[in-house]
């Protein structure tokens, strides 16, 4: 065991500011702080309590989720329908509670599955206090704490070696680096990576904020709103409609009470009233507040969908992302890979009886590190020899040796011990060694030592045999080459990113079949990557695998994709891939990664399973692209309800509809059919354009309803009397509407003919039973109105299939050129 040679008391007190790095100097010894001395850092502030939030708070999920132009709106039409006292014309403020509570529900539900999964791999750290060992909570390290880290645990706070027997730290998650790093007296553990092999006592430098995982994470933690390209088009529209709203709506009031007889005899008598519920009703025909709760019962569904498949969204617009995704940047460890290193093969050199029995004695060494975890796991149906003798593995030796009954073995790295060597046995070993390293391996060899066990301060024997040499890699997730050759097929372009060697990068790309079966591929090495953001996205086009990646360039990769116009997704699970995770347009982490990834990240695959993207990803196509489908139907109702609230101002007329109107006519031919039009899966990949492809045919399809129900109303009012004239125009509407809803439903299969049939069956019930025609103001038509409407709903269908057949694909064609 290496010891430091100071065991005197801290230099430093706990003047220092909180979260402060301690002055570097080696003087906490085994007997560690005192009850007094950790009183008085605490009392400073200088305690590992960090204010890392591992997911959205309650508070951002309600602000996001309430506070928006739509609910706002919304909110003040029933506010003024209530004060009316008609009630039954308030029902559509159901839609601002359904639609807000969607969202809070589901995201509230994500973050505490997320809290849960963000409990650290060590839950407690072991420090010496007063000369006693002693476990506190990993926020209760403090300053100078003399810290005992082994096998399994997780380092609490960045700390310093004092004294250190065969300590292996495996820090890829911040660093991306997969391979165990050697730390001996002096070196500098740091917070967030694991110990994989032997045992150390460190002294805490630096704890809290200003801990080398906190830094990174610091702007990682400033929580970013996903891009919406559906609710940006949504918001959009609300915005115009916003701007219309408040003038349009005065016309109305004013228009209503100029019918009615003016504003003192419509305050006098009451029928100010009529005014403001004839006002809401054009108003809130306007706002496609079914699109919105559409919106965020499709992102729900996919949200609970995936959760089954042990896939968390973190924001349910981050489902809209999964869809627009062309090229995905994967980290490879703990996304191609798993992590874990893992004997890939064994293979015999010389003949040398005893040899995996030695082989498998080393693998059974409890301390052992990364490399004897994998030979234990390679080698567990071989009885393991027992060890008379051993030698321990040295990092600056870079071999170990023990021996057995059957002779004395070294265990280590080719090139150390065949060092100098010309014979045969030499030269064929350290061929087999090029070849597999030329495929990202890494090798250790197990050699026979005639003369015994070689001493540990003189060079190596040039006597030793080569027996057998084991082949080490990274074990590639079973499912990681087809989920590949899912996207490959989906025209989604994957790129694999990581901190370890390019060459080894490359390979793994090439045994996954990163460009398809059989084509090798070549790793970029990071440290070449341009700094002029020009240059880099050139290179970043050019190339799809790159080695030794720091976390900045990790970001500044995916910032190079998007300039280029890619929709960019990012996976990973350590602390080095936070930023990068952030930046992009959506951020898939691992279940078993670092807190503050999980907390940046859209997605969080619980499970860690690669093979659950190509899921992902078909759940936000099949949103999307239904979406696109069922939106022409709010927006038409948006169009033909502005044109008949302009109508009634400039004509002077009532307003042919009660908001209940509108609400049972939104219900059968918006609400209820776009609901089930919107859950069959779809894998069309979505492109960009949404809004456009909507407006050109909800735009004139709503002229045309808005047309007929103005010459439908105009025509009967004057005949039957306006609640006549208001119920036979909710008839028309429904049914020109259905028509419709027949071409978004198009192909038309059977049940899809049943969904439209019900819808009109449903129509036919509302007029014949009594209590259900009274709540919605409607009335049986007489013969002369049954022919008006019959017309008008044919003349309505006519129209719209030649908007759809000829206009729209003109319309379409006349944009693109």
């Amino acid at each position: 065991m290496s010891t430091s040679a100071d065991d005197g008391a801290p230099a430093t007190g706990p003047d220092r500011p909180p979260g402060a790095a301690s002055s570097g100097t080696v003087t906490a010894g085994p007997r560690g702080l005192s009850a007094q001395e950790v009183a008085a850092r605490v009392e400073a502030g200088q305690t590992n309590r960090t204010s890392q939030a591992t997911s959205r708070s309650l508070s951002a999920i309600l602000r996001s989720n309430v506070f928006t132009l739509f609910n706002l709106i919304l909110a003040i039409a029933v506010t003024l329908v209530l004060l009316t006292g008609r009630w039954p014309d308030a029902v559509f403020g159901f839609v601002v509670v359904i639609n807000a509570g969607i969202g809070i529900v589901t995201e509230y539900r994500a973050k505490r599955t997320l809290d849960r999964l963000s409990i650290l791999t060590a839950p407690s750290a072991r420090v010496v206090r007063d000369g006693t060992e002693q476990e506190v909570a990993l926020d209760g390290v403090v300053l100078d704490d003399v810290l005992l880290v082994s096998i399994g645990d997780q380092v609490p706070a960045d700390a310093q070696v004092l004294e250190v027997t065969g300590l292996e730290v495996d820090e890829s998650m911040l660093t991306g680096e997969s391979r165990p790093v050697h730390k001996a007296v002096g070196d500098e553990v740091l917070s967030g990576s694991s110990v994989v092999a032997g045992h150390a006592v460190c002294r805490v430098v630096r704890v809290g904020e200003a801990g080398y995982a906190q830094r990174i994470t610091a702007e990682a933690k400033r929580f970013s709103v996903v891009r919406s390209e559906l609710r940006e088009g949504v918001d959009k529209i609300l915005r115009v409609v916003s701007i219309g709203i408040v003038p349009i709506s005065l016309m109305l009031f004013w228009s209503q009470l100029y019918y009615t007889g003016g504003v003192r005899e419509s305050i006098a008598d009451g029928t100010w009233r009529d005014g403001v519920v004839a006002a809401v009703a054009g108003v809130v025909g306007m706002i496609p507040e079914g699109l919105v709760l559409l919106t965020s019962l499709n992102f729900a569904i996919a949200a609970m969908l995936l959760a089954r498949q042990k896939v968390l969204v973190q924001e349910l617009p981050a489902v809209e992302i999964l869809a627009r995704v062309d090229v995905l940047c994967l980290d490879k460890t703990g996304t191609i890979t798993d992590g874990h290193v893992a004997l890939t093969e064994l293979r015999a050199l010389e003949q040398v009886e005893g040899a995996r029995e030695a082989l498998a004695a080393v693998a059974a060494d409890p301390e052992g590190n990364a490399t004897s975890q994998a030979l234990a796991e390679g080698l567990a149906d071989v009885e393991a020899a027992a060890v008379r003798e051993s030698v321990p593995f040295s990092s600056a030796r870079k071999w170990s040796a023990l021996r057995t009954d059957a002779g004395a073995f070294v265990l280590g790295a080719p090139e150390i011990l065949l060092a100098g060597r010309a014979d045969a046995p030499a030269t064929t070993a350290l061929a087999e060694v090029r070849e597999a390293a030329d495929t990202g391996a890494r090798v250790v060899l197990l050699a026979h030592a005639p003369t015994g066990l070689p001493p540990t301060e003189a060079p190596l024997p040039e006597d030793l045999v080569p027996a057998l040499l084991a082949v080490l890699g990274e074990r590639i997730r079973p499912d990681a080459a087809q989920t590949l050759e899912y996207f490959r097929r989906q025209g989604v372009r994957a790129k694999v990113i990581s901190g370890d060697n390019p060459d080894t990068v490359a390979a793994i790309a090439t045994k996954v079949a990163l460009h398809g079966e059989g084509e090798r591929v070549e790793g970029f090495d990071a440290r070449r990557l341009p700094d002029d953001p020009a240059e880099l996205a050139e290179v970043v086009d050019a190339h799809d695998v790159y080695g030794r990646v720091t976390p900045e360039q990790k970001r500044a990769i995916v910032h190079a994709l998007q300039s280029r116009g890619h929709v960019v997704g990012m996976t990973g699970d350590g602390v080095n891939d936070a930023l990068a995770l952030k930046d992009a347009d959506l951020g898939i982490a691992m279940g078993n990664g670092a807190p503050a990834t999980k907390a940046v990240a859209r997605v969080v695959l619980v499970d860690g399973r690669f093979a659950t993207l190509p899921g992902v990803l078909g759940q936000g196509r099949r949103v999307m692209a239904n979406m696109e489908r069922v939106a022409s139907l709010f927006l038409a109702k948006t169009t033909y309800a502005a044109i008949l609230a302009v109508a009634v101002v400039l004509l002077v007329w009532p307003y042919p509809f009660l908001p209940r109107h509108m609400t049972i006519a939104g219900s059968l031919t918006i609400g209820i059919p776009a609901f089930f039009l919107a859950l069959p899966p779809n894998n069309r990949r979505y492109l960009a354009g949404f809004l456009r492809r909507v407006l050109s045919f909800a735009v004139p399809a709503g002229v045309v309803i808005g047309a007929v129900i103005l010459l439908v109303y105009g025509y009967l009012r004057p005949l039957v009397g306006t609640g006549d004239a208001r119920s036979a125009s909710t008839l028309v509407l429904i049914g020109v509407s259905l028509w419709v809803v027949g071409i978004q439903a198009r192909p038309l299969n059977g049940w899809k003919l049943l969904l439209i049939a019900a819808l009109a069956a449903c129509a036919a019930l509302a007029v014949a039973v009594p209590w259900v025609r009274d709540f919605f103001a409607l009335q049986v038509p007489t013969a002369q109105e049954a022919v008006v409407i019959t017309v008008a709903v044919l003349v309505g269908w006519v129209a719209i299939e030649a908007v759809y057949r000829f206009f729209v694909p003109w319309l379409l064609r006349w944009h693109r050129a």
